[in-house]
């Protein structure tokens, strides 16, 4: 028996609103990891490591926890599902379509990328100069060295994501606002 706020059949879906099960998908994937994260972190071994290397105030421990935990969780986990959400429900409640299907994909495609790449940095990076730290405190530098243009790239990756988002929001609300000045008298 269905209530009234279920479809009449669930499985058909527009292809505008197919497009944007993959924020939802990539969503869980990243709380997933979060969740995962936040557990090996805690363990006595892992913690004792990660505090010996500077976490969570300074040092090669600080992008592994808190920096890489949290965006993973927050970028990754609810930035992405917002998005998606306001992809799905700008439409239904301005009363207009989104200004680009494309811009969606773009928007998907760089900030997940971004995102992926931003907690792959920080990861690696975290684990690679905690080990040097630990062995051979003076190659710490020469490892670091390589950080800074790596996290621009994914930063910037990310940032067009983030910025394609944004302008398909706000030209879909131009339209918007296009539509209400027409309608009144």
């Amino acid at each position: 028996m269905q209530t009234t706020h279920q479809p009449d059949n669930p499985t058909s879906i527009s292809d505008d609103d197919a497009c944007l099960v993959k924020y939802l998908l990539v969503s869980a994937l990243c709380l997933f990891i979060g969740t995962v994260h936040g557990v090996l972190q805690v363990i006595r071994p892992v913690r004792a490591w990660l505090d010996s290397i500077g976490s969570p105030y300074g040092g090669p421990g600080h992008l592994i926890d808190p920096l890489a935990h949290a965006h993973i969780n927050v970028v990754g986990g609810v930035v992405i599902f917002l998005m998606g959400a306001s992809y799905y429900l700008l439409p239904r409640m301005g009363g207009v379509r989104l200004y680009s299907k494309r811009l969606v994909q773009h928007s998907f495609w760089w900030t997940s990328l971004g995102i992926a790449g931003f907690y792959s940095t920080l990861m690696t990076f975290g684990i690679l100069e905690g080990i040097a730290l630990l062995e051979d405190p003076d190659s710490v530098d020469n490892i670091h060295r390589f950080y800074g243009p790596t996290i621009a790239t994914v930063s910037t990756i990310m940032g067009i994501g983030f910025w394609v988002y944004f302008a398909n929001i706000f030209l879909t609300f131009r339209n918007i606002r296009k539509l209400s000045s027409t309608k009144q008298p």
